[in-house]
Order: structure tokens, then C-alpha cells, then sequence
């Protein structure tokens, strides 16, 4: 990074002219050159003011908010001028006008491997501006369509250092592409503003603005997840279940309201785990018998 900034260009400010100033100069000129043209009749005083009227006359140019002019002499850069509104240069200064408002990118649908190698698509928005308009017009040939590969790439590149969503033996706490979205963002941000830097222009923003795994293999990891969640659920099924037995057995023995042996205790476990992890309603049994006949 430091090399580049020994060879960069960059901008610097450049003093123009009040333009409303300068019109009513203009229109001063006009005002003489008829009054000479009437009055006087010298050709050679009326040609000299033709031609500064003409000199005063190309020298305009306009500047709207979030807008600058880049203003060079035969290819050489003078600076850059950001003051809005009308201004005046030398007419034979080039001007260039340069937008340095936020602007949109959205980055188009890509298929990229996640960092378990799975396939995923991912999209995202980036919202950027120009900070440097000598850098953005003399060091790279195009930056917006530099900003657009960078993007693409850059969001490649990210793509590639997170997983798309928790694995069965990854730790709860590890970020993610679909857990951690704000974060990737972030990351996302910091990768492409190194990327652009050459460019002058600042990434303000990413967004990713859509994730999912690749046709190929949604329908194998929807089913993944579905289990997943099923497993997740029956667990706490069974580890509320058992605190229920364990506090009705417990209040029945504290309330000496039946004596249970162990056999028949091992029986109403079973009984009452059966009724509360039971998918669909049970339907009682009347035993009339006892567990020994």
C-alpha cells in the first residue's frame, strides 16, 4: 500500500471563479461591444471585444450538490473543484464532472462453495461513492465497472471463509452465512474497501441480500434440517417428560397417597412416558387385573 501511494495520484482543490461574477462581466463586454459597434465603428476595437467575450464566454461550467469537476491543462491534472453552482476557468482548461453521491450495486446471483465446500448462492448490495476523483479518473481506467468485478469478487472471496450454517459438530457460537449475516456484511465491507482503494472510492455499505443452498442440493439439506429440527424437538419432549415423572412420583411418595414397588413403579414410568412423548392422543387401558396375574 505504500508503494501505490508513492505513484498514485490524488486529488488536490483548485481556486476557480465566482461564475455569477463573471456573467455579469459577460454581459458588460456585450453591453461595450454593441456600444462600440454603434458608436465607435473600429473594427479593431470591436474584434478585440469579440474575442473576450468569447474567452469569457467558454470559461463556464456548472456544478450541481455531490458534484466536483476535475479540471486539467493538456493532460497534466490542476485539481479538482467541489464548490456547487456556477463557476468559471480558463477556457482552455478541460473540465470533467464527477458524481460523488452514494451510488447502488447490486451484485447479481452467484454460486459460489461455502467453506465446507457445499454450493450456495449468495447475492449482495454494495453502496459506495467516490472520495478521491483524481484516483478515480487517473489510476484505474473504469471505476465503476472496477467497482462492479471488485464487488463480485470480493463477495466470492467472503463467501468462501464461512460456513452456510451450523454443522452438527460445529460449535453454537461460530459465525455463520445464514447466523451471521451482519457480521459477513461487515467482513464483506472491509474486503471490498481494501479492493477499491486504488479506485478512490469508499464502500459506505453491503448487504447481503440473498442465501441459499444450490438447486443441486437444497431438496438433501432441507431434509438435513428438518431432522435436525425433529431431533432438537424431541429432546426437550423427552427431558420434559422426565421432569414430570420424576416430580409425580416424587409427590406421590412425599404424600404417601400408593406404595409403589419397584416393579410397579418401572410400569407407570413407562405409562407416563408413553403418554407424554406420544405423538397423538392415547386411549387409557382398564386393567382389571394386577401386574402379577
Amino acid at each position: 500500500m505504500a508503494e501505490y501511494r508513492k505513484e498514485g495520484t490524488y486529488e488536490k482543490p483548485i481556486v476557480t471563479m465566482n461564475g455569477i461574477a463573471m456573467l455579469l462581466g459577460l454581459l458588460a463586454l456585450i453591453v461595450v461591444e454593441v456600444f462600440a459597434i454603434v458608436a465607435i465603428r473600429n473594427p479593431v476595437v470591436i474584434l478585440a471585444i469579440a474575442l473576450a467575450i468569447v474567452f469569457v464566454a467558454l470559461g463556464f461550467f456548472m456544478l450541481q450538490p455531490n458534484q466536483a469537476a476535475v479540471i486539467t491543462l493538456f493532460g497534466a491534472y490542476l485539481g479538482t473543484e467541489r464548490s456547487p453552482g456556477l463557476r468559471w476557468t480558463l477556457p482552455w482548461n478541460a473540465r470533467r464532472r464527477v458524481s460523488v453521491r452514494a451510488r447502488n450495486h447490486s451484485v447479481e446471483t452467484l454460486k459460489v462453495n461455502d467453506k465446507r465446500g457445499n454450493p450456495v448462492e449468495i447475492a449482495a448490495v454494495v453502496v459506495w461513492r467516490v472520495e478521491d476523483t483524481a484516483q478515480a479518473l487517473f489510476d484505474v481506467e473504469d471505476f465503476e465497472q472496477f467497482v462492479h468485478v471488485q464487488s463480485e469478487s470480493g463477495l466470492r472471496h467472503v463467501a468462501t471463509h464461512y460456513d452456510y450454517d451450523e454443522g452438527e459438530q460445529q460449535e453454537s457460537h461460530v459465525v455463520t452465512l445464514r447466523g451471521g449475516a451482519d457480521t459477513v456484511a461487515e467482513a464483506l465491507r472491509d474486503e471490498l474497501q481494501a479492493r477499491v482503494q486504488q479506485a478512490g472510492v469508499k464502500v459506505e455499505e453491503t448487504k447481503l441480500t440473498h442465501l441459499a443452498y444450490a438447486p443441486e442440493i437444497a431438496g438433501a439439506m432441507l431434509r438435513r434440517q428438518q431432522a435436525e429440527a425433529v431431533i432438537a424437538a424431541r429432546v426437550k419432549i423427552v427431558h420434559g417428560a422426565v421432569s414430570m415423572v420424576e416430580m409425580a412420583l416424587k409427590s406421590l411418595s412425599d404424600k404417601n397417597v400408593v406404595e409403589l414397588d419397584d416393579e410397579r413403579r418401572a410400569a407407570m414410568v413407562s405409562n407416563l412416558m408413553v403418554v407424554l412423548c406420544s405423538e397423538r392422543d392415547t386411549q387409557p387401558v382398564v386393567n382389571t387385573g394386577t401386574l402379577y396375574t
